[in-house]
């Protein structure tokens, strides 16, 4: 799950303040995964009632807690949007240069979006929540509409870096391009749609990381 920066594309090396700005932009995007699913991870262990085979991730926004989650997810999107600026700097050249952090920048808007506009408490969570699933408000079908919207456009960019990769005959970055765009694209099962987007934000933000350190190293 890596972008490829293949011999095709030329890599601009900025010195002085630039090359400073953009190494630290990386290190934010490299962090921006790894923040969120800690943030996760700590709120469903000491949130009561969430249960992540029943309630999605995006439930935690809820509830007098709710704004952790938020911040999470505006926090993490402002980290996808550095990646999308520092990709732009970094790959100056090749297919994909404009496509790939258009599209990475669009997920990380998606991401802040999704923080912005949460889900209703249902499903018994948070503590006191009606039981079933509750008709969708507005700020409800916003959260839907951006959450699906940032994942299409990450797997637009892995297409995107995925014929990259095969033009320039790079094997394993390809396999990983194409996965993850496979991944981000399944169709989401009803029965196990909370843990099936869990393993889909892991991998995506994953790639994001991965692909943050790589730029990184080439700033």
């Amino acid at each position: 799950m890596t972008a490829h920066l293949d011999h095709r594309a030329r890599i601009e090396s900025p010195t002085g303040a630039r090359r400073e700005s953009t190494r630290r932009l990386a290190v934010a995007a490299a962090l921006a995964g790894p923040l969120f699913y800690v943030s996760a991870i700590i709120q469903m262990l000491t949130r009561p009632g969430f249960d992540l085979r029943v309630h999605p991730l995006s439930q935690l926004s809820t509830g007098s807690l709710g704004w952790i989650q938020i911040a999470t997810f505006v926090l993490t999107g402002l980290g996808v949007i550095a990646l999308a600026i520092v990709h732009r700097r970094v790959v100056v050249d090749g297919l994909g240069r404009r496509a790939a952090p258009l599209f990475i920048g669009l997920f990380g808007v998606g991401l802040v979006a999704a923080g912005c506009f949460t889900m209703d408490p249902q499903l018994g969570f948070p503590l006191g929540a009606p039981e079933g699933v509750v008709p969708m408000s507005w700020h409800s079908v916003v959260h839907a509409a951006a959450a699906a919207i940032a994942f299409t456009a990450l797997a637009v960019a892995c297409i995107v870096l995925l014929v990259r990769d095969i033009r320039g005959r790079a094997l394993w970055p390809a396999i990983g391009n194409g996965l993850t765009a496979l991944v981000l694209l399944l169709p989401v099962t009803p029965e196990s749609a909370s843990v099936q987007v869990a393993l889909t934000g892991l991998v995506a933000f994953t790639w994001t990381t991965v692909v943050a350190i790589r730029l990184c190293r080439a700033a």
